[in-house]
């Protein structure tokens, strides 16, 4: 079994070794606020009433949201292959 470099998970999802490293920084970040968040509601359940839906909204819409944007968007090279003469 060949070991996977740094490179072949963040390319597969069209990021750069460093891009991935901050976007998965940026998650992982906001899914720790969010989960304390929640622990604190529970504990205190007038606090944070909306926090935990909120982040897992926001997770959402930047993660599924954009993968479908990007897939939809034309490749410009491949666009340009596909215009009529």
């Amino acid at each position: 079994m060949p070991t996977p470099s740094f490179t072949d998970h963040p390319a597969s999802v069209g990021e750069t070794y460093t891009e991935h490293l901050h976007t998965a920084a940026w998650f992982g970040w906001r899914m720790l606020l969010g989960s304390l968040a929640c622990f604190v509601h529970a504990v205190l359940p007038f606090l944070f009433t909306r926090t935990g839906s909120a982040t897992i909204t926001q997770l959402h819409d930047r993660m599924v949201l954009n993968r479908v944007r990007a897939a939809r968007a034309p490749d410009a090279a491949g666009d340009a292959a596909r215009q009529p003469l």
